[in-house]
C-alpha cells in the first residue's frame, strides 16, 4: 500500500456549548462533543436507537468561530482526523488515553443565526440554510477548492 488515510466525516449535534480557551501565544482551542445516532428496528420490531458520542477539538479560526456562533444543540458537518492522547494520572500513575477528532473543516447546519432575543442572544431560524457557512483551517488543497467550486455550479 502506498500511504494511509487517517480521515473522519461526521454529522451530528452538539452535546454543549463549545469550550474555548486561549494559550499563551493567543491560538484558540475549542472542545466540545457531538452525538450521532442511528435508528433501526430489531427482530422484535422495536426501534432501537444507538447514540455515539465523539469529541471534537477546533484550532484557530475555526475554534473562534465555533465560540461566536455554536451552541448546544446545533447541527454540524465536521471533517478532520482521528488523534489518540495518552497521559497518566497524576495521582495513581494508570495510564489513560481518549481519541480526539481534529477538525480540518467545519459546515454549520440547519438554519442561521436571525434577530437577537430579548437576552441579545442570538436565536437561530428554524428554515435550512441556503447557503451554510463553511469554515476551513488554513492548508485546505485545492482539490477542496476546485470541489467547491463545482458545487456552486450545481442548479439546486
Amino acid at each position: 500500500m502506498a500511504g494511509a488515510v487517517n480521515k473522519v466525516i461526521l454529522i451530528g449535534n452538539l452535546g454543549k456549548d463549545p469550550e474555548v480557551r486561549y494559550l499563551d501565544n493567543q491560538r484558540a482551542v475549542a472542545n466540545f462533543s457531538i452525538a450521532t445516532s442511528e435508528t433501526y428496528t430489531n427482530r422484535q420490531g422495536e426501534k432501537v436507537t444507538n447514540t455515539e458520542w465523539h469529541n471534537i477539538e477546533l484550532w484557530d479560526a475555526l475554534a473562534k468561530v465555533s465560540e461566536q456562533y455554536l451552541k448546544k444543540g446545533d447541527s454540524v458537518y465536521i471533517e478532520g482526523q482521528l488523534k489518540t492522547e495518552k497521559w497518566t494520572t497524576k495521582d495513581t500513575n494508570e495510564p489513560r488515553s481518549r481519541v480526539v477528532i481534529r477538525a480540518r473543516s467545519m459546515q454549520m447546519l440547519g438554519g442561521r443565526p436571525s434577530t437577537t432575543n430579548d437576552g441579545g442572544n442570538v436565536e437561530r431560524s428554524q428554515a435550512p440554510q441556503s447557503s451554510p457557512v463553511k469554515t476551513e483551517t488554513a492548508g485546505s488543497n485545492d482539490l477542496n477548492n476546485s470541489h467547491n467550486e463545482m458545487e456552486d455550479d450545481l442548479p439546486f
